[in-house]
């Protein structure tokens, strides 16, 4: 029975075929076999020329297939770094970004780069000559502030059509759990925004019939249909903006004036971090007055109340109007998702193209 090379090895032939394909020159799936056979792979013709049509269903080569042997270039709408001839530089570049923006990448994106990731790995790899480029892979690392949690488990067909959706502007079809553990079913929603906390993913969206945004982790979802009627995103969204009015950290976008009273050796940080830019902090003997404008959240308090008894003397200005024109509101109608709550409007859905 035949077995079959390693994916490692795949990957690697891939690679090399890039490598070796030209912009302006065609050549048989026979040259490209001598090309790679001198990079140390041998490898069948039939093997060559299966790897070649995936290339070029996957757009980064083109076959022309009008008078035999076929022949076979780079397409000409491939990028740059397509072409395999990665310097150091963007190999440490899609080192670095395959570790830390996959889950922020469409899967059809993430997919279409598997080359360009493996022909990294492959110019990183410990027999070559990149040691300073592959050692700093292991010198920098995004930390966590608070106690590290393992990431949740997360279906990746879901993933698929969450990414699928959002990047296409199509609406979803939701069966998904709140935080409540209650289930809700059929649920159609228009795709806003994605955004990583910790090691959770939140779709950030609007429900059909309401005017506001909710987010709703992604590993709640258990089942995500995308349906294929596009719908124009509505231009009064911004992620940037909902990040910055703390619905991630559930708040309702209004700011409020905080004061309180920290041990100089918890708060002697804030003057390095500020909590805005309006802070100013009043020195005492043995603790510091803080005050500024923030946004009030669950996320303030449970970041206050983790100081204990070295912060006290907290003060919290009446609620004034938010960044969306609305006052905070009370327990009774916040939301069962993260987010804004979810009051009827008699706007209109966002509208479908």
């Amino acid at each position: 029975m035949t077995t079959r090379p390693p994916k490692s090895d795949s990957l690697r032939l891939a690679f090399l075929l890039l490598r070796h394909l030209s912009h302006r020159i065609k050549q048989t799936a026979g040259d490209l076999q001598k090309a790679v056979a001198s990079d140390g792979i041998e490898r069948n013709i039939r093997t060559i020329q299966r790897n070649l049509e995936m290339l070029c269903e996957e757009g980064f080569a083109e076959c022309d297939d009008t008078s035999k042997p076929y022949g076979y270039r780079l397409s000409r709408y491939a990028p740059e770094l397509s072409n395999g001839k990665l310097s150091t530089q963007e190999a440490l570049l899609l080192s670095l970004a395959e570790n830390y923006l996959t889950n922020l990448l469409p899967a059809n994106v993430t997919e279409s780069l598997s080359t360009m990731f493996a022909a990294a790995r492959c110019e990183l790899n410990p027999t070559g000559d990149a040691e300073k480029a592959r050692a700093w892979t292991k010198k920098v690392r995004v930390v966590s502030e608070t106690q590290p949690l393992l990431p949740p488990k997360m279906s990746d067909e879901v993933f698929k059509n969450v990414t699928d959706a959002l990047y296409n502007d199509y609406p979803l079809i939701l069966d998904y759990y709140n935080a409540k553990q209650q289930q809700k079913t059929g649920q159609r929603v228009y795709p806003l925004g994605l955004a990583q906390q910790g090691p959770r993913l939140y779709l950030v969206c609007r429900f059909e019939g309401y005017d506001n945004e909710r987010s709703i982790a992604v590993h709640r979802i258990n089942r995500a249909n995308v349906s294929k009627f596009p719908f124009t995103p509505p231009s009064d969204f911004d992620l940037k903006k909902y990040d910055d009015d703390g619905r991630f950290g559930f708040g309702e976008g209004e700011r409020c004036s905080l004061t309180f009273n920290i041990k100089k050796s918890a708060g002697h940080y804030l003057q390095e971090t500020p909590l805005s830019s309006d802070q100013t902090m009043t020195e005492h003997d043995d603790h510091y007055q803080v005050t500024a404008t923030v946004i009030r959240s669950q996320q303030l308090t449970h970041w206050l109340d983790g100081f204990g008894e070295l912060v006290w003397g907290r003060e919290i200005s009446e609620a004034v109007l938010s960044t969306y024109g609305e006052t905070l509101l009370d327990d009774k109608h916040l939301p069962d998702d993260k987010g804004v709550s979810s009051n009827k409007s008699n706007l209109p859905r966002p509208q479908l193209k």
